[in-house]
């Protein structure tokens, strides 16, 4: 058989069990219940063949009727008691099975989490958020599946065969030399299957992938599908994808069925054989009717985990399918930062040979010291708090979108970025957060190279208040303690009371306990930014980054999150990206950009006179041309 047929397949079910070491007890006491279970099925034929031949004594009167029934009573006895051991034994081995692959369901989606948590931006931003959660689903149950299935019944199969083979060669070499030809041959034809099956399975999953992650994107924002109509349009495309699987499948089972029909006439006619020469060796008395009732039984034995070859072979290939997705991932490389971080992390995190997931987080009272898994890194003194030094960026290989970004902001300082959209304010924000690395330049936090800083201390000292509040699914209490989990319920209270968030989440039936739904979706645009408002000042970090955070309220909802804002924004320092005009004016300075480029930087009053971009927002603000306005992100 060509060593290509299974070089990769078993490979990869072989990297599976290398992933998962830390099951190497379960699998021990798997492998030991096989056996048992293997040894107490093979000892009913001997059984049956022996009380067999007692019947035929007794009949042909070789044998004492009286001796005989009790020979044959305690016979039967002997086989019931092999039964029982059997039932419990094969029954505890399914439970160390079970255990097994739930434990290895645990240990796979922990470490698949743990790899996707510290995976660049640059990763996420190539990805559908469902196919991802879809690849995790499909990818896992079917390793998991396969596993079950090998401990539950294949292992004691597998010694059930190599047994029978020895004990033919005993009675019959013939036997075992037939039985030597149709193992490997069939699994032979059966592989042959293998490179197109994997090529038209690996098609169905691209297209079931797909359609499960616009399924997510479509039930996450589902009112934004109804408000336009599209709910049509929507389930025409799921349907689409799926039914183009259809084909797919017909190609693959008709494949797959053809071969089938090969492999068991193949399989009959070599059992023919078999059966051919018990037959006529018994008939010619080179066996009594016990051996012969012996090796029928056998050969059946043998038979079943042939016949049942095809559907290991074919949960084997959707195992192995399924680790290709799963191991692209986990493959994926880290940035070196991120992985200094997860070299850091506590002894009990998840690694290969663990199963649980330990959290990187100290534990301590400060944002800085809470995040960092390694020895913390003082700020440099008379530094500024951040730099920019000369920082060119691209998202991709191509253009870039920042150009020469110079500043800095002291100790203290509030500074605001002004520019047209898509002018690189955000991407700013996302440098500075290390979510992606300039292509040249350097960030200096707190006089060190951001590059220089681990990651988690790096984000320790920054909090952000985006424009969406981005909260998660559980009560308002996890939402504003989520960067300080181990915070008193004294100082959540008093972050909500900051941000001005306190007196609506008392008039909830719960209070700080109620449960606010999917991204807060239970909560109003000015509640969800205020809880975000509230726990930034929970981080309590010494640089604040206000990302447009109240673009998107009305003026209420803004006036409400605004009085929040400037309660975090004492005596801290702040980087903020506005939309208010007044916002911009109470700014120590400003820092305008335009294409890419920094045009000016100043003091309001300084801009306000230079004919640049502020002064021309000015301008603007009183011609009452809002259109304009609007370019630069901006109200009024």
């Amino acid at each position: 058989m060509p060593e290509c047929a299974y070089a990769g397949p078993v490979s990869s079910l072989l990297r599976i069990v290398r992933f998962t070491r830390s099951l190497a007890p379960l699998y021990t006491a798997v492998i030991v219940c096989s056996i048992l279970t293997a040894v107490a099925a093979l000892t009913v034929p001997f059984l049956i063949g022996n009380a067999t031949d007692t019947v035929a004594g007794a009949v042909s009167g070789e044998t004492a009727a009286g001796t005989a029934v009790r020979t044959v009573l305690l016979l039967a006895a002997a086989v019931l008691v092999a039964e029982l051991i059997n039932t419990v034994v094969s029954n505890v081995g399914g439970w160390f099975g079970d255990v097994m692959s739930n434990r290895m369901r645990t240990i796979l989606s922990v470490r698949y989490y743990d790899k996707l948590l510290h995976l660049p931006q640059r990763w996420f931003d190539g990805e559908i958020t469902g196919t991802i959660v879809a690849r995790l689903n499909r990818s896992i149950t079917e390793i998991t599946n396969f596993a079950k299935m090998m401990s539950n019944s294949f292992a004691s199969m597998l010694i059930t065969t190599v047994a029978v083979l020895v004990i033919s060669a005993w009675y019959a070499w013939p036997l075992t030399v037939l039985l030597l030809i149709v193992f490997p041959v069939y699994v032979w034809l059966t592989s042959l299957t293998s490179v197109k099956w994997q090529r038209l399975e690996g098609e169905k999953n691209e297209q079931v992938d797909i359609a499960s992650g616009r399924f997510a994107e479509v039930v996450g924002q589902i009112r934004v599908v109804k408000s336009f109509v599209r709910e049509r349009g929507e389930l025409e495309d799921f349907s689409r994808r799926f039914r183009s699987t259809d084909a797919t499948t017909r190609e693959q089972s008709s494949h797959w069925h053809r071969m089938d029909i090969i492999r068991r006439a193949f399989l009959n006619l070599i059992f023919f054989g078999i059966y051919a020469i018990i037959f006529v060796r018994t008939v010619q008395g080179e066996f009594t009717l016990g051996e012969m009732v012996l090796l029928i039984q056998l050969m059946t034995m043998a038979k079943a985990p042939v016949e049942s070859m095809s559907w290991v072979i074919d949960a084997a290939q959707r195992a192995i399918a399924g680790s290709k997705d799963y191991f692209r991932v986990m493959e994926t490389p880290v940035d070196p930062r991120t992985a200094a971080v997860m070299a850091a992390r506590p002894a009990d995190a998840p690694d290969a040979g663990s199963a649980d997931g330990g959290s990187a987080a100290a534990g301590a009272t400060t944002a800085v010291e809470t995040l960092t898994t390694s020895a913390l890194i003082e700020p440099v003194p008379g530094a500024p708090v951040v730099a920019f030094r000369g920082v060119d960026f691209a998202y991709e290989d191509g253009d870039d979108v920042l150009h020469d970004i110079d500043f800095r902001l002291e100790r203290g300082e509030k500074i605001a970025l002004v520019g047209e959209s898509g002018g690189g304010k955000s991407t700013i924000v996302n440098l500075l957060l290390g979510l992606y690395e300039p292509r040249n330049g350097s960030i200096e936090v707190g006089g060190h190279p951001s590059s220089d800083l681990p990651l988690d201390q790096l984000r320790a000292r920054i909090g952000v208040v985006f424009q969406d509040a981005s909260l998660f699914s559980g009560t308002i209490r996890e939402n504003i303690a989520y960067g300080r989990p181990e915070a008193s319920d004294e100082k959540v209270l008093e972050a909500a009371r900051r941000a001005n968030a306190d007196a609506f989440i008392l008039r909830f039936p719960e209070g700080y306990e109620q449960v606010i739904g999917e991204r807060g979706l239970k909560l109003s645009g000015g509640q969800r930014q205020r809880i975000a408002v509230a726990r930034a000042i929970l981080k309590d970090a010494p640089v604040l980054v206000l990302d447009e955070a109240t673009s998107a309220l009305d003026t209420k909802a803004e006036i409400q999150v605004q009085k929040g804002l400037d309660e975090l924004m004492a005596d801290r320092t702040s980087l903020i990206i506005a939309h208010r005009l007044s916002t911009i004016a109470e700014v120590d300075r400003i820092v305008t950009l335009r294409e890419g480029h920094i045009d000016e930087i100043g003091s309001p009053e300084q801009l306000a006179s230079s004919g640049g971009i502020y002064a021309q927002l000015l301008d603007l603000q009183h011609s009452g041309d809002t259109r304009r306005l609007a370019r630069y992100d901006i109200t009024g």
